[in-house]
């Protein structure tokens, strides 16, 4: 079953030739709920999603795939989104992709740690979806050229 969306107004996958429109997201998500639900999402606003199901295999795409944007869940098995966070941005590889937490932890004082930890940017689940591709478009248009 999908969560239930809260409706509110308002190779090498990193190229600067590709629109925002165009860009592939690495999404690393341990629901399957969960991960149906941000790839149909992404997809229909023509995104390309890989996904990943724990924060290592997340590591390892983002390494060989370079994609031009990272949503890291933070609740994860083993190694959880904000340690996964701290690796790719020590990586020289991988340290300018954007990261944006994807996560239930939505209480006082979670969106500073996250962001404190290195993600770029903090969607709380459930997901408001106007918020969650305008938070993403907002993300990719600051994804620098790869030289």
């Amino acid at each position: 079953m999908v969560p239930a969306l809260r409706q509110k107004s308002g190779g090498q996958c990193r190229d600067d030739k590709r629109s925002p429109d165009m860009a592939t997201v690495l999404v690393v998500e341990d629901n399957a709920a969960n991960m149906k639900l941000v790839k149909f999402l992404l997809e229909s606003a023509g995104h390309t999603v890989v996904s990943a199901a724990d924060a290592e295999t997340g590591l390892t795409l983002a390494r060989d795939l370079q994609p031009n944007l990272i949503l890291m869940d933070i609740q994860l098995p083993r190694m959880d989104g904000l340690e996964a966070t701290a690796q790719l941005k020590a990586d020289h590889a991988t340290r300018a992709i954007p990261v944006i937490a994807l996560t239930a932890l939505a209480m006082k004082g979670d969106e500073d740690r996250i962001r404190a930890a290195g993600c770029d940017g903090y969607i709380a689940k459930p997901l408001a979806y106007r918020e969650f591709l305008a938070t993403i478009a907002a993300h990719l248009v600051k994804v620098p050229a790869v030289t």
